[in-house]
């Protein structure tokens, strides 16, 4: 009997490729990509464990799954370290890195 590939292994391996890229963008490119990329691989998963034997590319699946994983807790991270950051300098701050600096030394004590 001949091996075929898991249907979505592929996309679940771009996607949480896409998922690490995409925490640097604020967090909410990379929370997408990997959460789908998790649907994805339960889906594949539930085929893959059906019937092991007919298919070949589960490392690749795994892969995918693993960096979507990591793409979410970066991802979730980032979204975390941006809300804290606009919280405690202000929106305004974000967008002028004089007025930034100026709020964090203030913070500081300086």
């Amino acid at each position: 009997m001949e091996q075929q590939k898991l249907p979505n292994a592929t996309a679940v391996l771009i996607l949480g490729i896409v998922s690490i890229i995409g925490c640097c963008c604020y967090g909410l490119p990379g929370l997408i990509a990997g959460i789908i990329a998790l649907v994805l691989a339960k889906k594949d998963g539930e085929l893959y464990r059906k019937n092991p034997t007919a298919y070949s590319n589960y490392g690749q699946l795994n892969a995918g799954k693993i960096m979507a994983i990591i793409g979410i807790v970066l991802s979730i991270l980032y979204v975390v370290y941006v809300v804290v950051m606009i919280s405690t300098l202000g929106w305004d701050a974000m967008k002028d890195p004089q007025l930034m600096q100026e709020r964090m030394r203030e913070l500081m004590g300086k």
